[in-house]
């Protein structure tokens, strides 16, 4: 784990941030939570029409001045490890926090601001108790803080194309190399 990585999870802990109730986190697959997401496009879909595909998902929010840029960096730093064919075969999903400010709007908004805007890249929110269920299954602890900011960790979690999580880091700067390696056998595995 890097510096910046073991300094935020130090933070998170000592803000108190806490992983949301959800006592049906599926245990085999995450396409088996019923919640709907909405798209950079206001095209509403649920996790489970992303299946046939690997995915690298995170979650965010948008206002974010400092943690979240870095979790979009690093998502693209992953993805540039990648071959031109790999990388057209891994979907990459940005889930916000936050439900209320969070429009498709402002999410395509940000979508072109990030460079984030190939057919590869969905960023989306949905309601708070999606939201909830969402974290909760991927083990991404947040809270919302008064004035609308959220404190919450900074983690990237692989799903296989049946919707399995595969690995997770932390690292945000530097690269993960043991994530980066299951990433590949992910794509390589693929149907």
């Amino acid at each position: 784990m890097t510096t910046i990585g073991k300094l935020i999870g130090i933070a998170l802990l000592v803000a108190g941030v806490a992983a949301p109730a959800f006592a049906e986190a599926p245990s085999d697959s995450l396409y088996r939570l019923d919640l709907t997401l909405v798209d950079q496009d206001a095209h509403a879909f649920h996790l489970s029409d992303r299946a046939g595909k690997p995915q690298l998902v995170s979650m965010f929010y948008t206002s974010c001045q400092y943690t979240c840029p870095l979790i979009v960096e690093a998502m693209k730093k992953n993805q540039s490890t990648l071959t031109a064919d790999e990388r057209a075969r891994l979907q990459m999903l940005l889930v916000s926090f936050d439900s209320k400010r969070d429009t498709p709007e402002r999410l395509k908004q940000v979508a072109a601001q990030r460079k984030t805007e190939s057919p590869t890249w969905t960023l989306a929110h949905a309601e708070p108790q999606d939201v909830r269920k969402l974290a909760a299954a991927l083990d991404i602890q947040y809270r919302e803080l008064a004035g609308g900011d959220f404190s919450h960790a900074s983690t990237l979690v692989l799903l296989s194309s049946d919707g399995r999580i595969l690995a997770r880091t932390t690292a945000l700067g530097d690269l993960d190399t043991q994530f980066v390696t299951a990433l590949h056998a992910a794509l390589a595995h693929q149907d």
